[in-house]
């Protein structure tokens, strides 16, 4: 067992609320924390095992998250402003109306996730994998989706303008009454 600003860090752990600003987090077991409106802020998360976590309404703010382990964990609401996902593992997971404005999530695998609500304003998903994710009504305006995979993925009334689709799989992906303005299509050309 790992203290951390008086905080035991282990898995399953109580951590509602818990002040870990730019605590020391690097490959955890945090699996089934309750981290509920925490405060993550610049946390160094990398590589850590937060499957099946509560971070509901979390702050993790320039969080480092790469190479974390999110499987089914519950991100509703919380704030990921700047935070760093790239190469995260994110199957399944609740993002709904999480706050994902410019974090790199490069090659995070996102397969399933829900990210109905969620706000990816400039986020980089280059070469993510989003079969099958849900992001009804999600803003991903000017967002990097280059090389993504979202095939089976539901971008119903989502806003994708200006975003970048540029060699995007978009096979059987939903895209119904998408905001597509100024965007670029998997085939190079600007949608008008």
């Amino acid at each position: 067992m790992v203290k951390v600003n008086g905080y035991e860090i282990k898995p399953g752990a109580n951590l509602t609320k818990a002040n870990l600003t730019k605590a020391n987090l690097r490959d955890t077991d945090l699996r089934g924390a309750d981290l509920f409106g925490a405060n993550l802020f610049g946390a160094d998360l990398r590589g850590a095992n937060l499957a099946g976590a509560s971070l509901a309404t979390a702050d993790l703010t320039s969080a480092d998250l790469t190479k974390a382990y999110l499987a089914g964990a519950d991100l509703t609401g919380a704030n990921l402003t700047g935070s760093d996902l790239e190469d995260a593992e994110l199957l399944g997971a609740n993002l709904t109306d999480a706050d994902l404005t410019k974090a790199y999530l490069a090659g995070a695998d996102l397969t399933g996730a829900d990210l109905t609500g969620a706000d990816l304003t400039g986020a980089s998903l280059r070469g993510a994998y989003l079969a099958g994710a849900y992001l009804a009504g999600a803003n991903l305006t000017d967002a990097d989706l280059r090389g993504a995979y979202l095939a089976g993925a539901e971008v119903v009334e989502t806003n994708l303008t200006r975003a970048n689709l540029t060699d995007a799989n978009l096979t059987r992906a939903f895209l119904t009454d998408a905001n597509l303005t100024g965007a670029i299509m998997p085939d190079g050309t600007r949608y008008a």
